[in-house]
């Protein structure tokens, strides 16, 4: 264990919260490599200390896998945002969703982002982390977003 004694501990950065407004979603269930929802993004807001967005366009979805037992899903999420001062910014994750009786659901999700403006550049080193919650009556998520420094 002693090589393992000289890494570097990971730390958190808080980058933002994260709220997105979600249409119904289309439900496949009986697919052939497992159940899918697929639901729409409708709208997104990013707000932290140094990223300031929204999703820009409609072309924002959730493509979720459901687990053999209906229990949980698998995440697969694709969106564009715009930064307040026009910066364009291409966000994908992946994550987990456990499903909740209740209709509350937490989230674990674990987004990448890509740009290219200059401003934004060190948004496309970062590994991100995020824990929240969905309200699937409500339609919305919720999550706090972490880089992993």
């Amino acid at each position: 264990m002693r090589v393992f004694d000289a890494l570097p501990e990971a730390r958190l950065e808080f980058l933002g919260n994260v709220e997105a407004q979600l249409a119904p979603a289309h439900a496949l269930l009986d697919a052939p490599f497992g159940g899918r929802l697929i639901v729409d993004v409708t709208a997104a807001r990013v707000e932290g200390p140094r990223l300031k967005a929204s999703l820009a366009g409609t072309a924002a979805a959730d493509w979720v896998t459901v687990s053999a037992d209906g229990g949980s899903g698998a995440l697969d999420v694709r969106a564009t945002l715009k930064t307040d001062d026009g910066a364009l910014i291409f966000s994908e994750y992946r994550g987990r969703v456990q499903f909740d009786p209740g209709g509350v659901h937490p989230v674990f999700v674990s987004p990448r982002y890509e740009t290219g403006d200059a401003r934004y550049a060190w948004l496309n080193g970062l590994q991100c982390i995020g824990k929240g919650i969905s309200n699937a009556r409500e339609r919305w998520l919720r999550y706090r977003l972490y880089a992993v420094v």
